[in-house]
Protein backbone atom coordinates (compact mmCIF):
# COMPACT_ATOMS: atom_id res chain seq x y z
CA UNK A 1 0.00 0.00 0.00
CA UNK A 2 1.26 2.99 -1.01
CA UNK A 3 1.80 5.81 1.75
CA UNK A 4 -1.07 8.29 0.97
CA UNK A 5 -3.42 5.42 1.45
CA UNK A 6 -1.51 4.49 4.70
CA UNK A 7 -1.66 8.11 5.79
CA UNK A 8 -5.43 8.27 4.74
CA UNK A 9 -6.40 4.70 6.42
CA UNK A 10 -4.70 5.61 9.54
CA UNK A 11 -6.46 9.13 9.64
CA UNK A 12 -9.90 7.35 9.53
CA UNK A 13 -8.83 4.84 12.30
CA UNK A 14 -7.94 7.51 14.57
CA UNK A 15 -11.13 9.60 13.25
CA UNK A 16 -14.14 7.46 12.81
CA UNK A 17 -17.26 8.71 10.83
CA UNK A 18 -15.44 11.44 9.02
CA UNK A 19 -16.31 12.63 5.95
CA UNK A 20 -14.85 12.94 2.59
CA UNK A 21 -14.15 16.69 2.82
CA UNK A 22 -12.92 16.85 6.13
CA UNK A 23 -10.53 13.97 5.14
CA UNK A 24 -9.39 15.95 2.54
CA UNK A 25 -8.88 18.95 4.30
CA UNK A 26 -7.01 17.45 7.30
CA UNK A 27 -4.48 15.63 4.88
CA UNK A 28 -4.05 18.34 2.70
CA UNK A 29 -5.36 16.02 -0.47
CA UNK A 30 -6.67 17.32 -3.58
CA UNK A 31 -10.58 16.23 -3.82
CA UNK A 32 -9.78 13.37 -6.89
CA UNK A 33 -6.78 11.95 -5.20
CA UNK A 34 -8.66 11.78 -2.94
CA UNK A 35 -11.52 10.13 -4.37
CA UNK A 36 -9.48 7.44 -5.76
CA UNK A 37 -7.61 6.01 -2.68
CA UNK A 38 -10.91 6.19 -0.80
CA UNK A 39 -12.06 4.29 -3.40
CA UNK A 40 -8.90 1.84 -3.53
CA UNK A 41 -9.84 1.37 0.20
CA UNK A 42 -13.20 0.28 -0.08
CA UNK A 43 -12.52 -1.89 -2.60
CA UNK A 44 -9.79 -3.87 -0.15
CA UNK A 45 -12.49 -3.55 2.23
CA UNK A 46 -10.08 -1.71 4.70
CA UNK A 47 -12.48 1.60 5.13
CA UNK A 48 -16.61 1.28 4.85
CA UNK A 49 -18.18 4.51 3.61
CA UNK A 50 -22.01 4.85 4.91
CA UNK A 51 -24.53 8.06 4.24
CA UNK A 52 -26.09 9.69 6.90
CA UNK A 53 -27.78 12.69 6.66
CA UNK A 54 -26.16 14.26 3.56
CA UNK A 55 -22.83 13.35 3.90
CA UNK A 56 -20.80 9.85 3.12
CA UNK A 57 -18.81 8.99 6.54
CA UNK A 58 -15.66 6.75 6.37
CA UNK A 59 -15.16 4.50 9.05
CA UNK A 60 -12.69 1.47 10.08
CA UNK A 61 -14.44 -2.07 9.74
CA UNK A 62 -15.47 -3.33 12.85
CA UNK A 63 -18.29 -0.43 12.96
CA UNK A 64 -22.16 -2.14 13.32
CA UNK A 65 -24.80 -0.03 11.40
CA UNK A 66 -25.98 1.67 14.62
CA UNK A 67 -22.67 2.81 16.05
CA UNK A 68 -21.87 4.03 12.82
CA UNK A 69 -25.11 6.23 12.67
CA UNK A 70 -24.44 7.11 16.36
CA UNK A 71 -21.15 8.64 15.49
CA UNK A 72 -22.30 10.53 12.36
CA UNK A 73 -24.94 12.14 14.83
CA UNK A 74 -22.46 12.54 17.06
CA UNK A 75 -20.28 14.85 14.73
CA UNK A 76 -23.06 17.20 13.93
CA UNK A 77 -23.01 20.52 16.26
CA UNK A 78 -26.49 20.50 17.00
CA UNK A 79 -27.09 16.85 17.86
CA UNK A 80 -23.94 16.98 20.55
CA UNK A 81 -25.04 20.22 22.05
CA UNK A 82 -28.74 18.18 22.92
CA UNK A 83 -26.82 14.89 23.97
CA UNK A 84 -24.13 17.41 26.12
CA UNK A 85 -27.14 19.08 27.64
CA UNK A 86 -28.83 16.21 28.70
CA UNK A 87 -26.11 14.43 30.16
CA UNK A 88 -27.77 16.98 32.84
CA UNK A 89 -30.49 15.15 33.15
CA UNK A 90 -33.84 14.48 31.58
CA UNK A 91 -35.49 18.05 30.20
CA UNK A 92 -38.77 19.27 28.85
CA UNK A 93 -38.11 19.94 25.33
CA UNK A 94 -39.03 23.78 25.45
CA UNK A 95 -36.13 24.23 28.07
CA UNK A 96 -34.10 21.76 26.00
CA UNK A 97 -34.52 23.92 23.06
CA UNK A 98 -34.08 27.03 24.73
CA UNK A 99 -30.56 25.52 26.30
CA UNK A 100 -28.88 24.44 22.96
CA UNK A 101 -30.04 27.95 21.45
CA UNK A 102 -32.10 26.13 18.66
CA UNK A 103 -35.53 26.84 17.31
CA UNK A 104 -37.91 23.71 18.49
CA UNK A 105 -38.43 22.58 14.76
CA UNK A 106 -35.01 22.52 14.79
CA UNK A 107 -34.61 21.00 17.63
CA UNK A 108 -37.01 18.47 16.35
CA UNK A 109 -35.12 17.51 13.64
CA UNK A 110 -32.21 16.55 15.89
CA UNK A 111 -34.27 15.01 18.52
CA UNK A 112 -35.96 12.87 15.50
CA UNK A 113 -32.53 11.68 14.58
CA UNK A 114 -31.05 10.90 18.13
CA UNK A 115 -34.54 8.78 19.17
CA UNK A 116 -34.07 6.98 15.96
CA UNK A 117 -30.22 5.85 16.85
CA UNK A 118 -31.35 4.56 20.35
CA UNK A 119 -29.62 7.88 21.89
CA UNK A 120 -32.73 9.62 22.90
CA UNK A 121 -35.84 8.46 24.49
CA UNK A 122 -38.77 10.73 25.00
CA UNK A 123 -41.73 10.82 26.98
CA UNK A 124 -45.05 12.88 27.96
CA UNK A 125 -46.01 13.96 31.10
CA UNK A 126 -49.09 14.76 32.40
CA UNK A 127 -49.97 17.63 30.71
CA UNK A 128 -48.88 16.52 27.37
CA UNK A 129 -45.30 18.15 27.50
CA UNK A 130 -42.49 16.58 26.24
CA UNK A 131 -39.79 15.46 28.02
CA UNK A 132 -36.56 14.58 26.77
CA UNK A 133 -34.09 12.13 28.30
CA UNK A 134 -30.59 9.63 27.30
CA UNK A 135 -31.43 5.94 26.44
CA UNK A 136 -28.06 5.14 28.16
CA UNK A 137 -25.84 8.08 30.00
CA UNK A 138 -22.78 5.92 29.82
CA UNK A 139 -22.69 4.78 26.26
CA UNK A 140 -23.75 8.45 25.20
CA UNK A 141 -20.82 10.53 27.43
CA UNK A 142 -18.63 7.30 25.93
CA UNK A 143 -19.46 8.44 22.27
CA UNK A 144 -19.10 11.91 23.00
CA UNK A 145 -15.68 11.41 24.20
CA UNK A 146 -14.64 9.93 21.25
CA UNK A 147 -15.90 12.20 18.40
CA UNK A 148 -16.34 15.97 18.25
CA UNK A 149 -18.14 17.98 15.15
CA UNK A 150 -16.27 18.71 12.10
CA UNK A 151 -16.08 22.32 10.93
CA UNK A 152 -18.44 21.96 7.89
CA UNK A 153 -21.01 20.33 10.36
CA UNK A 154 -20.62 23.28 12.41
CA UNK A 155 -20.69 26.07 9.71
CA UNK A 156 -24.39 24.39 8.17
CA UNK A 157 -25.79 23.90 12.37
CA UNK A 158 -24.71 27.70 12.95
CA UNK A 159 -26.13 29.23 9.63
CA UNK A 160 -29.68 27.09 10.68
CA UNK A 161 -29.26 28.49 13.92
CA UNK A 162 -28.84 31.77 12.65
CA UNK A 163 -31.72 31.30 10.22
CA UNK A 164 -33.84 30.49 13.29
CA UNK A 165 -32.62 33.71 14.94
CA UNK A 166 -34.17 35.71 12.18
CA UNK A 167 -37.12 33.99 11.65
CA UNK A 168 -38.29 35.16 15.49
CA UNK A 169 -37.43 38.51 14.65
Amino acid sequence: MNDTRERLLEHVREHPGRHASALGRELDLATGQLQYHLRRLRRADRVVADDWYGRTHYFPPGYDDQERQRIALARRETARAVLVTLLGGEQPAADLAEAVGVARSTLSYHVDRLREAGLVDQRRDERGRVHLSLSDPEATQSLLATVEPEMGDRLVDRFTRLVDDLLEV
